[in-house]
């Protein structure tokens, strides 16, 4: 179950459940040369960050072993659940749900992708021809 989770970890890094979210300025902020003054409204997105190549290596590699050791990630560099005090109080629980999701749809199934699986952006990243799946109970 640890290397499923990693699985897991890594399918949220690559496709965040969530696109982003708005956040308030507490403090004047330069980034990239602009001024942020405090109290503005801040877009950000999660897929910009977990796709930082100064953050993770080589981002667009499926590599579920970047998360053997999650306390060398740098704090809100990995922000699916996301962080400090705003972090998903669902958490534990949805983990606990996609580990047996992963282990009935492994051990009880087999199953085949039936279109194509290339993705597009709108806003957030999907199946250009949604996901359907052939499930079939093993004997």
């Amino acid at each position: 179950m640890k290397y499923s989770w990693k699985v897991a970890l890594e399918t949220l890094r690559m496709f965040p459940p969530i696109f982003g979210g708005f956040r308030k300025a507490v403090k004047d902020i330069e980034y990239n040369g602009y001024i942020i003054p405090e109290g503005w409204q801040i877009f950000w997105t999660m897929n910009m960050t977990h796709m930082d190549d100064s953050i993770f290596t080589k981002p667009s590699k499926f590599d579920p072993t970047r998360f053997d050791n999650q306390a060398s990630i740098a704090p809100y560099s990995f922000i699916a659940f996301g962080g400090g005090p705003r972090m998903c109080p669902g958490y534990e629980f949805a983990k606990i749900e996609a580990l047996v999701t992963i282990h009935y749809l492994v051990t009880q199934f087999t199953w085949k992708l039936c279109a194509d699986t290339s993705f597009s952006r709108n806003p957030r990243l999907m199946p250009s021809e949604g996901l359907p799946i052939k499930i079939i109970p093993k004997k």
